[in-house]
């Protein structure tokens, strides 16, 4: 169980510490192509919406379980 738990908080921190260090880098699409050295790690609209899309779909699942 200790072994699970850490894998999920280890997840948890790499996943926020990307999340910060994009955060501190200039956007190739804010400052246009000129800004190749400075590009962030993930597309976090894209994994935004890759989101939703889960959860709407995990609702529906859920849904459909639940009411056999």
């Amino acid at each position: 169980m200790r072994i699970f738990v850490g894998m999920i908080l280890g997840a948890l921190i790499l996943i926020g510490a990307v999340y910060v260090y994009d955060s501190m880098q200039t956007s190739r699409v804010a400052n246009g192509e000129v800004a190749q050295e400075s590009r962030t790690l993930v597309n976090w609209d894209v994994a935004a919406q890759d989101w939703n899309a889960l959860k709407a779909r995990a609702h529906e699942e859920w849904t459909k379980i639940a009411s056999k």
